[in-house]
């Protein structure tokens, strides 16, 4: 019979309590890692006691519940995206999981005025924003995520938290200090700078989906990715198919809230804050970037953008064209414009 984990199991069974990372103090040697841990990045995922959706269930996990992984299995199915995690009592398949950890920063002691870029290194972090009644929570932020960070304050614990500028509303809400990485310029030097615009040029291939980066005729990366699912009208009522056709990077940003901006949203609204590694390649919104709410690359997933795991998703931003280096990023628009890379979608 299928149920739902209490709170009392959820804390037995060795998963992080929700809400608990939001206050935790930091850690002084800077970093912990307690093994291979997973997110619940959708409604609701359940446990089965084998690998296999048509075997019986025998618990259900909620969103952004946090699960220790005992081992990977390749199963036989489903064909798409064939990978299970054991957890505790069977088996979860990994399409709307997120691989995470729980990584604690040194605070830095100021913020430039001119703002820096911070990554979220645990599974979720808890915002929190002023009112005229004191603190009061907002989004959650979530792992592998990219912010704006423009100062450094007291929070409601007592312990220093970033002031976190929203790109979209220009909403400003805060996070522990020790949640955030602070990401060095440096990480955002161009790759391949000396190739002229000609001589690069991105390939996506919907039936494969499959996403090529070429320089002088020659394959430099080749991934997996998740286009726009057919057949669909996003929020907008705009298709949620990718299109097909010839295009250039027109924007590239770091960090883009994407969604509604709704500082009091639920979790599961269509709020997506500090999606990282953005680059636009129509005027309608089509973008490459990187994901956080899904593990199922391979399969048409999007409301029409290209979804790439974060860390290729950022690789692309840094190799594509206009080149996006930290300093060249506009300090208001929070964007580097430009007529880019050549991409080609069929």
């Amino acid at each position: 019979m299928k149920r739902s984990l209490s709170r009392r199991d959820f804390l037995k069974l060795g998963g992080l309590a929700l809400g608990s990372l939001a206050l935790a103090p930091f850690d002084d040697d800077s970093r912990f890692e307690d093994g291979e841990l997973i997110r619940v990045a959708n409604d609701g995922v359940s446990v089965h006691v084998q690998p296999n959706d048509e075997y019986r269930i025998v618990a259900t996990w909620p969103r952004d519940s946090i699960l220790h992984v005992y081992e990977t299995v390749v199963a036989e199915t489903p064909g798409y995206n064939p990978v299970w995690y054991r957890v505790w009592g069977g088996y979860m398949h990994r399409e709307h999981m997120q691989q995470v950890k729980v990584i604690y920063n040194q605070p830095l002691s100021t913020v430039p005025e001119t703002g820096l870029l911070g990554e979220i290194t645990v599974p979720y972090s808890q915002a929190y924003r002023t009112a005229y009644n004191g603190w009061q929570t907002t989004y959650r932020l979530y792992y592998e995520t990219v912010h704006w960070v423009t100062g450094i304050d007291t929070g409601p614990d007592g312990g220093p938290w970033y002031r976190i500028l929203d790109e979209l509303d220009e909403a400003i809400y805060y996070v522990p200090a020790a949640h955030v990485r602070i990401i060095p310029e440096a990480e955002l030097n161009p790759i391949s700078p000396d190739v002229p615009h000609e001589h690069k040029r991105i390939e996506v291939s919907l039936a494969t989906q499959t996403l090529t980066c070429f320089e002088y005729d020659t394959p430099v990366f080749e991934t997996n990715v998740s286009s726009g699912r057919a057949g669909l009208n996003g929020p907008t009522g705009e298709p949620t198919s990718t299109p097909r056709g010839r295009f250039n990077v027109q924007v590239k940003m770091p960090s883009k809230h994407m969604g509604d901006a709704d500082l009091a949203a639920e979790i599961d609204d269509y709020v997506l804050p500090g999606v990282p590694w953005v680059g636009f390649f129509t005027d309608r919104g089509h973008a490459f970037h990187g994901t956080y709410w899904h593990d199922n690359f391979g399969v048409p997933m999007s409301h029409g953008c290209i979804n790439m795991r974060t860390a290729e998703a950022k690789w692309l931003f840094r190799w594509t064209l206009p080149a996006a280096p930290f300093d060249d990023i506009d300090r208001q628009t929070l964007d580097r414009k430009g007529f880019g890379t050549s991409i080609y979608i069929d």
